[in-house]
């Protein structure tokens, strides 16, 4: 007998990195091994040197084939084994290890938006739909478009295992958000990439496609983002930390660096409007959701908690935002002795 495997990974696509799958068939009960692809067709190598290795980190249950079959992601090595380039997952591994001890915790809230050929979903063959307002966890055919691949989204992340924790519409006609966490920096981002591919590979069923893209549609409509909710051991259990790490992230020049790496075409999505602080100027603040962190209102009055990092795109790499934030703070904290 036999099982499928879905190998998952992250190709060298710029400015914006894809996903890529291929099948393998395994016997029942082996464990799957390294394997291999043709880098010069993702962006990851030369032709005339382009073996590249897939080294299985994460598999789960494959809820589109069902029974015994799975999901592999996997990091991408070099033939001599070493990291590529493109695997921001190497990058992330050592500093959660670093700082496993402030038992980092994140969040993600992924926004999407699906599009019918070359116009969201919902949005009319000419023209604009009706502001954006009623979208926002809306309920009705004349303002939610797309929600039966949303709830088979859902429920193919919760047979896989996924750490999925919520749904709901967004401000825009097409426009959904997914919730991953809370987990650990290298799971949370596991989690995310799966969800991800899960997400594509269902939408793909309905004739439909979905894009991470941060301003989807020109003009007076909110982006999309991947609101990134972090916390530590002593910021669970204090306030003082969660205001060192608001601080940390305002200092020197952490905010461009943050920004940087944040996903392609924040500029056109941080522009001060639509529930965001301007890019190039960075504030945190009690349930301010125009600041570029926020500090919810329950977590001022329980003075414990956790922050959200509003800045990050929708197409933002997850390995590359938990290590950014991880390694920012927790050094932060851990020269203010509140470890």
């Amino acid at each position: 007998m036999t099982f499928k495997a879905e190998y998952i990974w992250i190709d060298g696509t710029e400015p914006t990195a894809k996903l890529r799958s291929k099948t393998k068939i395994l016997a029942d009960g082996a464990e799957p091994p390294v394997w291999g692809f043709d880098g010069s067709s993702t962006n990851q190598a030369e032709g005339h040197s382009s073996d590249l290795v897939l080294q299985p980190v994460f598999s789960c249950p494959d809820p589109i084939r069902g029974g015994d079959d799975i999901l592999v992601l996997c990091e991408v090595l070099h033939t001599d084994l070493t990291p590529h380039a493109s695997n921001t997952r190497a990058l992330l591994r050592p500093v959660a290890e670093k700082f496993a001890a402030h038992q980092p915790v994140f969040g993600i809230e992924q926004e999407y938006t699906f599009f019918q050929g070359s116009r969201p979903l919902g949005f009319p063959e000419n023209g604009y739909p009706a502001p954006q307002g009623g979208y926002y966890c809306g309920v009705g055919a004349d303002e939610i478009f797309g929600r039966e691949i949303v709830e088979k989204h859902l429920d193919n992340c919760l047979t896989a295992g996924l750490g999925i924790s919520g749904i709901n519409a967004e401000v825009m006609p097409g426009q959904w958000e997914f919730q991953v966490g809370p987990l650990s920096p290298l799971e949370v981002s596991d989690h995310m990439w799966v969800a991800r591919w899960l997400l594509y590979r269902t939408a793909e069923e309905f004739g439909i496609s979905a894009t991470l893209d941060a301003k989807p549609a020109k003009g007076d409509w909110n982006g999309a983002g991947a609101h990134t909710n972090f916390s530590t051991k002593a910021m669970r259990e204090g306030y003082e930390p969660i205001i060192t790490a608001c601080e940390a992230l305002g200092d020197g020049d952490k905010p461009a660096v943050h920004v940087k790496h944040y996903g392609v075409g924040i500029e056109a999505r941080l522009t001060g409007l639509h529930e965001t602080a301007p890019w190039n100027e960075y504030s945190y603040g009690v349930s301010d959701r125009g600041a570029s962190v926020r500090i919810p209102w329950q977590v001022e009055v329980d003075r414990k908690g956790y922050i959200e990092d509003r800045r990050p795109n929708a197409n933002v790499d997850p390995y590359v935002v938990t290590r950014l934030m991880v390694d920012t703070c927790c050094t932060a904290l851990e020269k203010a002795g509140q470890v």
